[in-house]
């Protein structure tokens, strides 16, 4: 089993940037697909973008295209998520997701993932 730990997050003006990690441990992180949601207030959790086990392949959602890249460091097991023209839409509690695999595909639902971080709060101001 896989443990998930978000930082990173914060406070930012709208137009700024924030890179979000996620720090697996308890296997090896490069047996996992895993991916970022977030969930903002009085909203479902919604997908993020994802990533393949290697990192050769990665998938967003329409709305971050452009502006957020999601890789990872399998030998420092984590992912990351870099967050650039941040807009106050963007803020949520962003979660991290891994789910093990023998493919080297991306996943995009919730329902996927079988283990997730704790969270962590991004908000953006006007």
């Amino acid at each position: 089993q896989v443990q998930l730990v978000e930082s990173g997050g914060g406070l930012v003006q709208a137009g700024g940037s924030l890179r979000l990690s996620c720090a697996a441990s308890g296997r090896t992180a490069s047996d996992y697909a895993m991916a970022w949601f977030r969930q903002g207030p009085g909203k479902e959790r919604e997908f993020v973008a994802a990533i393949s086990r290697s990192g050769r392949n990665t998938y967003y959602a329409d709305s971050m295209k452009g502006r957020f890249t999601i890789s990872r460091d399998n030998a420092k097991a984590t992912l990351y998520l870099q967050m650039s023209s941040l807009k106050p839409e963007d803020t949520a509690v962003y979660y991290c997701a891994a789910e093990e695999v023998y493919n080297d595909l991306i996943y995009k639902l919730v329902g996927t993932y079988n283990y997730w971080g704790q969270g962590t709060q991004v908000t953006v101001s006007i």
